[in-house]
């Protein structure tokens, strides 16, 4: 099985001085490939000088994390394509349960490891923890982690099981299927772009996987901060145009409005807690929603899996009856 471990790069030299060396070091059942996104600072060059056998692959202009996967895919051949933050460190033996399960089962099209916090490696990082699932609004939570309570790994999550997304920082996919999806969706430009590509793919028939066996540690927010306000209007937008695409036809227009009234809710909560930038970032990603609702509308496939929530309403459970873990969840079912 050949394997094409793919690092997207924007003007990231120290993230690849600090990370790329593991990356190398523990890859060597996979060609590891620098997918560079029209950096303007020496990156590229430090790759070719200090690791010679990283193959790379230069975008022509910046469009984001969705679209320059896209471009540079297309450049590299592969059964298996290993999306890699430029913030991940990965650990010994990391590919090889992950390149089994793919061999051992054909329906597995996607996988995601248990993805730690470097800064705090004992806990669970924010973006994927131990797999996500998504509630009945469209509001994404992780195996440890809902909202910013992220817990810490004590083992109650290593069992390895079918989830509902897996995270962009540390993401496995069969080429032939990201094929099949036509890739992420561009005009997400960054953040919930590879949920999406995961709907999608359940709509399709496939299956995704969090696979415990292999960890990886994320810095998080290296690129985009979590207090900064764009990534708020672009968590809140492509949202939206998330549940557009691929929410059952009988439900849409029902969980479109009240995710409508909850983001009015957060708007608010923003406003009260000295946060206005984020409020206005939230309008702004409304606007932008009805800019792009026709277009996005008419991406909708001609299947929608109706079971694609694992909690009704987390926003409820988190705020008001403060179920702040994912295993107290589960006995809630």
């Amino acid at each position: 099985m050949k394997v094409a471990v793919v690092i997207l790069n924007w003007n990231g030299k120290q993230l690849l001085e600090q990370f790329l060396p593991s990356v190398v070091q523990y890859s060597k059942e996979a060609t590891v490939y620098l997918a560079d996104n029209a950096s303007t600072d020496d990156s590229v060059a430090f790759v070719k000088e200090q690791f010679p056998e990283v193959a790379i692959v230069i975008n022509a202009t910046n469009t984001g994390y969705a679209g320059g996967y896209n471009e540079a895919l297309q450049h590299i051949e592969a059964d298996v394509y290993a999306l890699v933050n430029s913030d991940i460190e990965v650990t010994e033996n990391w590919l090889q349960p992950i390149i089994k399960t793919f061999q051992e089962e054909p329906t597995t099209a996607i996988i995601q490891p248990k993805i730690l916090d470097f800064k705090n490696k004992d806990y669970f990082e924010y973006a994927g923890a131990a797999g996500g699932f998504i509630d009945q609004y469209g509001y994404p939570f992780c195996r440890g982690r809902i909202f910013d309570t992220l817990e810490k790994d004590l083992g109650q999550y290593d069992t390895n099981q079918e989830i509902f997304w897996a995270s962009g920082a540390c993401f496995f996919i069969r080429s032939s299927v990201y094929k099949e999806l036509k890739g992420f969706d561009t005009s997400f430009f960054a953040h919930q772009e590879e949920i999406d590509l995961c709907w999608r793919a359940i709509n399709k028939g496939h299956t995704i996987k969090f696979l415990f066996e292999s960890k990886v540690y994320h810095v998080g927010g290296a690129t985009l901060q979590q207090g900064n306000p764009k990534k708020t209007e672009l968590n809140f937008r492509n949202s939206l145009l998330m549940l557009t695409k691929n929410l059952p036809e009988k439900v849409l227009f029902k969980v479109l409005f009240i995710r409508m009234v909850l983001d009015g809710i957060a708007g608010m909560k923003f406003l009260l807690e000295g946060q206005p930038k984020h409020l206005f970032a939230v309008l702004k990603a409304h606007i932008s929603f009805y800019q792009m609702l026709a277009k996005n509308y008419n991406k909708r496939g001609t299947y929608q899996e109706s079971k694609y929530y694992y909690s009704k309403n987390i926003v409820y459970n988190y705020f008001v009856k403060k179920i702040y873990f994912f295993s107290d969840l589960i006995r809630l079912k």
